[in-house]
């Protein structure tokens, strides 16, 4: 039957005569096919359906009748740009070019061999009247096997729940939660050793996330999705089911579900908050607070090429350079000041005796000193002292420092770092009395190298094992920052030592194994509830921040917590500027709020012990 049209632009249908019928006209399920990609790519063709989603670059379309072969899509994406008076539930004939695309730039990144059937370059539109109801059908992701969604590609789904946000990181770039059935995602060499139990939970992971895109398929939406209580969505939230069309395409960079399966909602998800935020960390008892804090670059020198205290032409110093492109925090001034006034909010409820800081700007004593003075104007003059730097503090942009509370806390003798060539930023130790003559104990802050690939080969390469890039060279690291451990204590006359740090290594991974090997107790895995996660990264949750304590203050450990402030939160409520209102005026409106909560990226860990109590000063 020929539509009558609204909208009529007129093309031909070259190539579209095999398997096509009396009026040209190819079926959906046919442009699809059986496989993983079209009988028909690269030819013209026409087709016609019932619309079901429309986004920013065209429609969904699917044949509301369908084969009835279970194999093969009922619907097709269509690149359209806009077309006036398209909606969904109205019929539509489109003339188009079958093509197989490996989602495209930045934004669409495929894995190898992944591509999604679409019809582009659409010449041909006719919007008709209301078309035939298309019915949404009922998918069970735990039940799907691997590649199992390919049949239902660009067609209207349920996908039934409960589904819960396992990473919120890229609500506010690009318009996208990763969600998961069956739970919250856990990296797999966070619950098991790399080897075969590990591999299996990343393969069910893979198959039970699947990403909810807000259906633009534009970066920076003008409005930021999904957001509820306390203007946030929080990994941990929960939806009961997600109707809406299928798509195979990308997570946001960065997210980790590149070239998996999306979901575009075509009915608004109500999300439940199962997570609830905390104004303060779980108490820890004791009578003395250790906590260890990676504050994702602070820096007091820009990335504008000016600094805190009003200098310009500045940078940052790495491997012997200087240069304003290695300063990693703050932008400008003004994201330096939202930035500094979440860690502030963030340090100042935790009120520990003594914090480890990662990722703070290698620049002396500058950048430490400055959020010292924001603390203390914060809580009281004298509240905290920053430990002075050892005489090497690495080579690298960032070190590791330290705080502590001078009127609880006495420093005994000098900060030592750790010497070994392994380290580009060397671990630091400090020993501390509890008051006059009270028990004495050592801390040392640690950041091992990270999972990230570059300049990574042999031992260092991705060996496909869970573990990541560099992995060689992190083992290396816990090995000397054990022997450091063992004549730190002794070194300083301490009864105990505790190492604090992003060590870049899950609790089961070989690094962490290397120091349960050596005697030291994994403070988190014996005190904080499961799964006890401080980091999320592609959905998947996981604990990179530890405490280990030799035998000696395990013994004085009362509790350990990690308070869930920075890696459950989306990202677009941090201190960034860019991509947002008003420096992007097309962008969403800024979310900032000066609170704790995604003050960084990384939650923090905080320890209680209970020490024997000297003289008061």
């Amino acid at each position: 039957m020929k539509l009558p049209s609204i909208l009529l632009a007129v093309a031909g249908l070259a190539g579209a005569a095999v398997h096509a019928d009396a009026e040209g006209l190819v079926a959906i399920p046919a442009l699809q096919g059986r496989g993983a990609t079209s009988p028909w790519a690269g030819q013209r063709v026409a087709t016609q359906g019932t619309v079901t989603l429309v986004t920013g670059d065209g429609f969904f379309l699917q044949d509301p009748a369908g084969d009835g072969d279970p194999l093969t899509s009922d619907g097709i994406r269509v690149r359209a740009g806009h077309v006036p008076g398209l909606a969904a539930g109205r019929r539509v004939r489109v003339t188009g070019t079958v093509a197989e695309l490996a989602p495209e730039a930045a934004r669409e990144r495929a894995a190898a061999g992944r591509t999604t059937t679409v019809l582009t370059s659409a010449g041909a539109v006719r919007v008709a009247g209301a078309g035939a109801p298309v019915a949404a059908v009922d998918v069970d992701l735990q039940a799907e096997a691997e590649g199992g969604l390919e049949r239902y590609e660009g067609m209207l789904v349920r996908l039934a729940g409960p589904l819960t946000v396992s990473d919120p990181h890229a609500l506010g770039r690009f318009g996208q939660l990763i969600l998961s059935a069956g739970g919250r995602l856990e990296a797999p060499t966070h619950r098991h050793p790399p080897g075969p139990q590990a591999r299996a939970l990343a393969r069910d992971n893979a198959r039970r996330r699947i990403v909810l895109d807000e259906g633009s398929l534009q970066p920076n939406p003008p409005a930021v999705p999904y957001l509820g209580e306390g203007g946030t969505v929080r990994a941990g939230d929960r939806v009961e089911a997600v109707t809406g069309v299928l798509d195979e395409g990308p997570g946001a960079p960065g997210a980790g579900a590149s070239g998996g399966y999306r979901i575009h909602p075509a009915v608004p998800p109500r999300f439940v908050r199962a997570h609830a935020r905390t104004a303060a960390p779980a108490a820890v008892g004791g009578n003395v607070k250790v906590a260890v804090f990676n504050l994702q670059n602070y820096f007091t020198t820009f990335s504008d090429g000016r600094t805190a205290d009003g200098r310009a032409g500045q940078g940052c110093t790495r491997g012997g350079q200087r240069s304003a492109a290695d300063c990693r925090g703050a932008g400008s001034l003004g994201e330096f000041r939202r930035q500094q006034a979440k860690l502030v909010a963030a340090l100042r409820a935790i009120d520990a005796d003594v914090v480890g800081l990662v990722e703070i700007e290698n620049n002396g004593p500058v950048a430490v000193q400055n959020l010292v003075d924001a603390l203390n104007a914060a809580m009281g003059a004298g509240t905290y002292a920053a430990v002075p730097d050892p005489p090497a503090t690495g080579t690298d942009a960032i070190k590791v420092a330290m705080i502590h509370k001078p009127r609880v806390l006495g420093r005994v003798g000098a900060a030592r770092a750790d010497a070994s060539p392994v380290h580009d930023r060397p671990p630091l130790a400090q020993a501390f009395s509890f008051g006059e003559g009270g028990e004495r104990f050592t801390v040392v802050v640690g950041h091992f190298k990270s999972k990230r690939c570059e300049a990574a080969a042999g031992a260092d390469a991705d060996l496909g094992d869970g573990q990541g890039c560099h992995n060689g060279r992190r083992v290396r690291q816990a090995q000397a920052v054990a022997d450091f451990l063992d004549t730190a204590a002794a070194a300083a006359g301490t009864a105990g030592v505790l190492l604090v740090g992003d060590l870049n290594a899950h609790p089961q991974e070989d690094p962490a194994q290397v120091l349960a090997a050596r005697g030291y107790v994994d403070v988190a895995a014996r005190h904080v509830p499961p799964p006890g996660h401080t980091y999320v990264f592609g959905g998947e949750a996981g604990r990179l921040d530890h405490a280990w304590a030799d035998a000696a203050l395990a013994a004085r450990v009362s509790g350990a917590a990690v308070w869930h402030i920075n890696a459950d939160e989306p990202a677009a409520l941090d201190y960034r500027l860019a991509y947002r209102q008003p420096a992007c005026a097309a962008c969403a409106p800024d979310l900032y709020r000066p609170g704790p909560f995604r003050a960084s990226d990384h939650d923090p860990v905080i320890v209680g012990l209970a020490l024997r109590r000297g003289a008061t000063r």
